[in-house]
Order: C-alpha cells, then structure tokens, then sequence
C-alpha cells in the first residue's frame, strides 16, 4: 500500500478546516511556546496563548478519530521570577472544550546542560500532554515494553517471603506489587518519564525534537497504515519518522523555509522493507513507498 505525506503551507486553523471529520488516529506536535520562537513564529504572549490556541485545538478535537489521541508537546514559562500557568489554563479550557486530559509524560532531557537562575536552576524536562476524545482509545503498551536488564538480575534473584505474597493485582494483570511476577520476564512496561536527549544536530529549526520522541508514541497508539498529523511540523521530524514507520502523515507550518526544507527531506525519500525470506538465491528489487506533496492554494 502506498504511503502518503501530505504537508501544507499555512496557518494550521485554515489548514485544519481542509481535513475530514474524525479521520486522524495520532497528532503529535509542539507548538510555539508562549513569548518564544518571535523569529519564526512572531510569538504569543503568555497571557493571550489559550485564546490564540484554543481555535486550533478545535479543529484538532473534529479531525481526529473517537479512538484516537492527541500529544501535545508543551512547556510553561517563567514570567517576572514566577512560573506562568498558561499551560494549566490551557488544559481546563481544553477540558470545557471537549478534551480528555488523560495522560501526562515528561520529557527528561539527559543531555541538558547545568544551569541557574537567582531564583532557580535550569528546567531538565518538558511535559508531553495526552488527550483524548474518549476514554476507550487505541493503545499498543506492548510496543513500548523496555528490557528488564540488570534490574531483574539484581532484584528478583533473591526475594523475600513478603515480596512473593503481596499485593497481587486487583485488575487481573499478573502484575502488581508482587515482585515474584516479574521473574523470568525479558521486558518490563515503561513509566511516564521518557529519557532522552535533546536534538543538538538540527541546525535548520530552533525548537527541534529526537526522532524517538515522535517515534515512541508512534508506536505506542497507532498501527502501520494509520494517519498521523502534526500542525506545527517544522523540520518535519514527526513526518519522517511517521514515514519510515509506515504510517501515513500530514503536516502543517506557515514559515515557507520550514515547508520546502520539509519538501526536500521528504520528496526523495525511500523506505526499504525487510521482510524474512526462506531462500535467499534471488534477492527481490527493493519496494518504494511513494510520496505525495501537496501545498495549499491559498497560501504563498
């Protein structure tokens, strides 16, 4: 099956009224954060980013699927030596408007450098919000699972009479608090906290994540073949990963250097597929997902 890319040049709220109802299973974005990015973005005031967001978040709540989910890759500010609450203001309007607030993870920044304020020290992290439309929504936990590695050596190999006995748990998972249930297990679910270094080699965006941040949750609530949208696609990391993993994509900026970069990257693009094979005497030519660029009429 042919795998699309379709990126748009323009503002996502106009961009957004162009794509069909209920038809997008995963948005991951990080939009211009309040008072920054005024090079690119002209920058929104903390005081006025939950009325500048709210009508594009509207669209987002009518494209996307009833089973599908919405990250939103955000973090507050400090305003005059105090933290800005916009981002708590923003989920409560979200709340009003029709969202589920269901998850949050952090992003722990590993390679963040040391640093201090006078009233503060430097942020290592930034949240990742989950919303959804509903609360029956597609998850696939075990495509995010991590290898247990010296932690089950270490723990496991010499447990107590009350570790084998306690808290099972309540919802029939075979897990709980019993840390018996964990012996002879290769992977282990994750928690909330995602570690991961920041992107130090994308000189083209000043706000540019790791391909595994987009990728993680890529694998954690969508299938291959299913669409993923980013409105605020910058360099278009969301959109290649989308793309190597298979899932058909959707992106959207207003900065027309951002757009034809993004073009670039994509318009050559070729995905390789390996599949097993029993004999290996004839090698099969290579298949090429095709990529189609679109570029909307009403914006130059």
């Amino acid at each position: 099956m042919e795998i699309k890319t379709d990126i748009y040049l323009g503002d996502s709220k106009d961009v957004l009224k162009k794509i069909s109802d209920n038809t997008v299973d995963l948005i991951v974005t990080s939009p211009p954060y309040a008072d920054q990015r005024n090079g690119t973005y002209g920058g929104i005031r903390h005081d006025k980013y939950v009325d500048w967001f709210l009508p594009i978040s509207e669209q987002l709540l009518r494209v996307l699927k009833p089973t599908g989910t919405f990250i939103l890759n955000i973090k507050e500010k400090v305003v005059d030596g105090e933290r800005s609450t916009y981002v708590m203001e923003l989920i409560l309007a979200m709340r009003r408007q029709g969202w589920l607030w269901t998850e949050e993870f952090i992003w722990h920044k590993k390679n963040s450098y040391p640093g201090k304020w006078p009233n503060r020290f430097r942020d290592a992290w930034e949240r990742l919000l989950q919303f959804n439309k509903d609360k029956k929504f597609h998850m696939y936990q075990d495509e995010v699972m991590v290898p247990t590695g010296e932690w089950s050596k270490s723990r496991l190999k010499n447990l107590s009479a009350t570790d084998k006995i306690r808290d099972n748990s309540k919802v029939g998972s075979g897990f709980g608090k019993n840390i018996s249930n964990w012996l002879y297990r290769d992977k282990a679910y994750p928690n909330n906290v995602l570690h991961l270094a920041t992107e130090c080699s994308n000189k083209n965006h000043s706000a540019a994540f790791p391909e595994e941040l987009p990728e993680w949750f890529i694998k954690l609530f969508t299938i291959e073949n299913d669409l993923v949208l980013d409105p605020f696609m910058g360099s278009g990391t969301t959109l290649l990963v989308a793309n190597r993993m298979k899932r058909h994509s959707i992106g959207i900026d207003n900065v027309p250097e951002y757009y034809e970069m993004v073009k670039k990257q994509i318009n050559p693009l070729e995905l390789y597929l390996l599949e097993p094979k029993e004999k290996y005497e004839k090698p099969k030519p290579v298949r090429r997902h095709s990529v189609r660029l679109k570029q909307h009429s009403n914006f130059s």
